[in-house]
């Protein structure tokens, strides 16, 4: 059994283009989104068509949350952008993807964790903004009562794998399109992934046991680096072009 993962888009069509590439490249054709599809100030539209034209597994995420639960008003600088290239096709399609998911009886799908869609599994932030790892204790109890081998988590952006005492697996795979971004909660913090390239992640059973291959993807990530300074998101752009928030 061999698929990609893919998370956070957040609107970016030229880096889930290279990425949907790079996957074909691999010979695969099994692929699973774990959410924040659309939102971003860059083209939403063109995301979520390419997205809804993929045949994937998608779950649905915070961001995609927030562009059909809230009105127009109360939507983040992320999301009302986003909301304005979107027509109600789209949004329907949204609110028919659950928020987690079981695929193929082996691998739990879920954005952030399994009963929250805001809160950070792998990571935690400490009071003065350093992000580091989570402990082992705090995440296994996150995944109490999950059976599946193989859990799927984003959110975050940061790619990462982990395995727990009793052998399970939980995986990030990075972010497809925003390599860094800045969140007030639960502290003020930002998350820089250090390179602008495209993330995700190939998943793979071999033996009895899973393996993860973390796959950095190059694009033109200055085309989308300029249409983020011409919306207005300064700090997008800087970390789109470099991989950094400057």
């Amino acid at each position: 059994m061999r698929f990609a993962a893919i998370a956070d888009v957040h609107g970016n069509y030229l880096a889930l283009e290279a990425v949907i590439a790079d996957i074909r490249a691999q010979g695969i054709k099994e692929i699973v989104n774990l959410g924040d599809m659309a939102s971003g100030p860059l083209d939403a539209r063109r995301t979520m068509d390419a997205l809804i034209a993929l045949d994937a597994v998608h779950v649905l995420g915070n961001h995609d949350r927030y562009l059909i639960d809230r009105p127009l008003e109360k939507m983040g600088s992320w999301d009302r952008p986003a909301h304005a290239q979107l027509d109600k096709s789209h949004l329907d399609w949204l609110r028919a993807l659950p928020p987690t998911r079981v695929y193929c009886d082996q691998v739990f799908l879920c954005h952030a964790t399994p009963a929250h869609d805001e809160v950070y599994w792998l990571e935690t932030v400490l009071a003065d903004g350093t992000v580091c790892m989570a402990s082992l204790d705090a995440i296994e109890k996150q995944a109490e009562g999950i059976t599946q081998p193989l859990i799927l988590c984003a959110h975050t952006h940061v790619a990462r794998t982990v395995r727990l005492g009793d052998g399970r697996r939980i995986v990030n795979p990075g972010s497809v399109g925003s390599p860094g971004y800045r969140d007030t909660h639960p502290f003020p913090h930002v998350i820089e992934a250090g390179t602008p390239d495209a993330r995700y992640a190939i998943l793979e059973l071999v033996d009895g046991s899973w393996r993860a291959t973390f796959r950095h993807v190059p694009y033109d990530h200055e085309a989308m680096a300029a249409l983020a300074r011409q919306n207005g998101q300064f700090e997008l752009a800087s970390a789109l072009a470099t991989g950094w928030i400057r």
